[in-house]
């Protein structure tokens, strides 16, 4: 990366860019939502209008600019504590220098996080051609945000750190939304929300030029920021806000679970230059991908999909479905010991890999969709970490691994599908005590409309492809 190319950033122009951000800001009444990523493009987007808001009169600086970042809780550790100190320290310098900026983290819903899907629901693994995470981990919450904005102002403008010489697709996206004599775009999905892009026409050399010309206003020092990315020797991972902005990939920061890339050069590279705590990490990434290969794959995923059928190829292979319960089972009990390691090895002894709020949804999922009944998330969680969590209680009445054996017993002796039965009990069971009961007929046919047949029975001869 160099940092002493010639540019054509000038004082002229940055003072004429400042001029244009004071215009727009002051021009309505509409909120600004700035996205964050603690990389170098939208900390400069944020360093321009931070030194173009500091300079109107205070009487001028009513309107509200939220800095939003998005956490997918799966963030490489050392990128998220970057982020979450500069987020710190933005808030503590804007109430001191009397400026409109809140900073804050928006997050997936529980029920869209990472780990619930992918160990809960057994989704495989990311992959270019089923690419699940990032509308769940990053459009979403980030949308979420903006509408609810929208909800209380009527309309908002978003700040997004994007710049054209990023590549010809982008330059293109940029160009297909704009308002014909305006500064701003309108938003490509969210209506009225619009687009604002203070940087679009640096170059990465003007970016890196006005990061180490121009002090953080809020504390931090840039040339840390130069470091992180020498040592990761990796791009940015932008705000994404719709399907059109590009996610992580390409050695960039992101998430560090990331299986979309053949290879986390970003990681390999921190971990070469010094951050060796990271190497489990990386460890438990690979593992993840190696489920991609065909050989593993038909180990570890199930013949049926998440409805219950099966669909085959026309060679009479199958298209594999979710993570069988116990590679599942095996994942968690990686991940808790994972999680371990990096508090004993790593600088942050509370570092989180997994939130009790996931887990608890894990547990509902493996319970209700599953048939778990061992219960065993607490006891996986018991095992690798030697502590409880207050686990909620099931009002419902509740079975134990004795009664999965005696129904596997039963089901085997009438040549029945265990599955099924316990598929049927928790039907009876999730509708227990309800005065209207008008969906039961319904779900049982859902369970009997399953595919039951045993693996062997699809593909006697088959070998998975």
């Amino acid at each position: 990366m160099s940092l002493v190319k010639v540019t054509t950033l000038t004082g002229e122009a940055l003072k004429t860019r400042e001029e244009e951000i004071r215009r727009l800001y002051a021009s309505d009444s509409r909120p600004w939502v700035l996205g964050y990523s603690g990389g170098k493009d939208s900390t400069t987007a944020l360093q321009l209008v931070w030194y173009a808001i500091a300079k109107l009169p205070p009487e001028q600086r009513t309107k509200p600019i939220y800095i939003i970042s998005s956490d997918t809780l799966v963030e490489t550790p050392k990128i998220v504590d970057f982020v979450d100190s500069s987020l710190r320290r933005m808030n503590e310098s804007a109430a001191q220098q009397g400026l409109p900026f809140t900073a804050q983290k928006v997050r997936p819903e529980v029920n869209n996080a990472f780990w619930v899907n992918l160990i809960g629901r057994g989704y495989p693994a990311p992959s270019n051609r089923f690419r699940w995470c990032t509308d769940r981990l990053k459009i979403e919450p980030a949308n979420r945000f903006i509408l609810d904005k929208v909800a209380q102002h009527g309309e908002v403008v978003v700040l997004l750190g994007v710049r054209r010489s990023e590549s010809a697709t982008r330059a293109q996206v940029m160009s297909l939304h704009k308002i014909e004599g305006s500064n701003l775009s309108r938003h490509s999905t969210l209506p009225n929300a619009y687009v604002y892009t203070p940087i679009e026409d640096f170059s990465v050399d003007d970016v890196w030029t006005y990061l180490l010309q121009a002090p953080s206003p809020w504390g931090n020092n840039n040339r840390d920021l130069v470091t992180m990315y020498r040592n990761a020797q990796a791009g940015e991972c932008p705000l994404v806000v719709d399907t059109t902005t590009p996610s992580c990939g390409n050695s960039r920061f992101g998430c560090w679970v990331c299986t979309v890339v053949e290879r986390d050069k970003s990681m390999e590279a921190m971990i070469d230059n010094g951050d060796e705590w990271l190497q489990p990490l990386l460890d438990f990434r690979d593992l993840l991908a190696s489920t991609h290969e065909v050989s593993i794959k038909a180990q570890v995923r199930d013949h049926k999909r998440r409805n219950g059928r099966v669909m085959q190829k026309e060679d009479g292979g199958i298209i594999r479905g979710p993570y069988k319960l116990e590679f599942r089972k095996k994942l968690l009990s990686k991940l808790l010991s994972l999680q371990n390691q990096i508090r004993a090895e790593g600088p942050n002894p509370q570092e989180t890999l997994i939130t009790e709020a996931e887990l608890h949804e894990i547990r509902r999922l493996w319970r209700s969709e599953l048939q778990d009944w061992e219960d065993s998330v607490p006891k996986i969680y018991r095992e690798a970490t030697g502590k409880d969590l207050p686990w909620v209680q099931d009002e419902q009445p509740i079975f134990s691994g004795h009664e999965q054996k005696l129904l596997d017993d039963i089901a085997a002796r009438h040549e029945i599908p265990a599955g099924m039965l316990a598929k049927l009990i928790e039907v009876e069971r999730e509708l227990h005590g309800m005065t209207r009961r008008s969906t039961v007929f319904q779900k049982i046919d859902a369970v009997f409309l399953e595919d039951w047949r045993t693996e062997s029975q699809v593909i006697p001869s088959q070998v998975e492809q």
